[in-house]
């Protein structure tokens, strides 16, 4: 399939813009240059409630965001890890996304802005991000969630983390998660896969910005090595949750996104696995520039809440 008309739009409308690539200027301007983002994430709904408070993270006090549709408990959670390379993006360009989440499915869920690479490198953001998980286990009760209806997701390198974070979860054997929801993960930083050639330039994210993002997130040689920085060199996926992964169809990433499905389909893990046609990574958080983001919306809520009802 070819792009969709409206993706293919905005993508020419990049064109005319003249930013420096990330390796050209410090990491303070591209995240500042990256605010712009904020308007194509689109209107948010009206919601019950949005909390924004502080938690003690291991080396610094965590921003995070509670998102509830409604006030009756227990209800599910999703905590969420957002994408932008582990040095880019703030919770503000999730805004429109987490709520619609949120109200769609009918669960409450509670981001968190970890610490950003290169300032803060691997480990610091993955431990932030469990950090975050393990207070919203131990807190589940005040929060009005069930404990045995928590799930972790994320995109992009957020989808790295929430995978990470089940990786830890699993082999700790310390919090049983429900479900885990992986956006466009980039799971496998060899990048060695047909995606990464054939969508590695002009659709958005490129093959060379992907590569540099890793090597911004992982300073130590050995981290590469490392299956809670990279996903897919964990010896085995058996006993993670049912995981629901995403990907675009002209995306560097999709053939990472696919192929981590596969590995946890393997090794017994149960798969919903949607490519979206037309689409470019990121295209969740651009409700104001298509409307597939929406839809794509509802069917993860939908998803989440069918992987639960399985549980039940």
């Amino acid at each position: 399939m070819a792009l969709a008309p409206e993706i293919f739009h905005y993508l020419e409308s990049l064109k005319t813009v003249t930013a420096p690539e990330l390796w050209q200027a410090p990491a303070s301007v591209h995240r500042k240059n990256r605010m712009g983002r904020v308007a194509l994430s689109g209107t948010p709904e009206d919601i019950y409630e949005v909390e924004h408070r502080y938690i003690a993270g291991p080396t610094s006090d965590l921003p995070i965001r509670i998102y509830r549709p409604e006030w009756h408990g227990p209800m599910p959670a999703l905590v969420f890890f957002h994408g932008g390379g582990w040095v880019l993006n703030t919770l503000d360009i999730y805004e429109q996304e987490l709520r619609s989440l949120a109200n769609k499915g009918q669960f409450i869920v509670v981001a968190v802005g970890y610490q950003k690479s290169p300032e803060h490198a691997f480990p610091i953001p993955f431990d932030d991000c469990y950090a975050t998980l393990e207070w919203v286990v131990a807190n589940a009760e005040n929060l009005g969630i069930n404990p045995d209806q928590i799930g972790v997701g994320g995109d992009s390198a957020g989808g790295n983390l929430a995978a990470a974070v089940a990786l830890k979860a699993r082999d700790l054997a310390e919090i049983d998660l429900a479900f885990q929801l992986l956006m466009y993960p980039c799971n496998d930083s060899d990048m060695d896969y047909p995606s990464a050639t054939e969508n590695g330039v002009g659709y958005g994210l490129t093959t060379e910005s992907m590569k540099w993002f890793w090597q911004a997130y992982l300073q130590n040689p050995s981290d590469f090595e490392n299956p809670y920085a990279v996903p897919v060199k964990a010896a085995n996926f058996m006993g993670l949750p049912p995981t629901i992964v995403v990907t675009a169809e002209f995306d560097c990433l999709l053939d990472d996104g696919y192929n981590y499905a596969q590995l946890l389909k393997q090794d017994g893990v149960q798969i919903i696995y949607r490519e979206y046609s037309g689409m470019i990574h990121g295209f969740m958080t651009m409700a104001k520039v298509t409307d597939e983001a929406v839809r794509a919306q509802q069917n993860v809520a939908n998803e989440i809440n069918a992987l639960l009802e399985r549980q039940v």
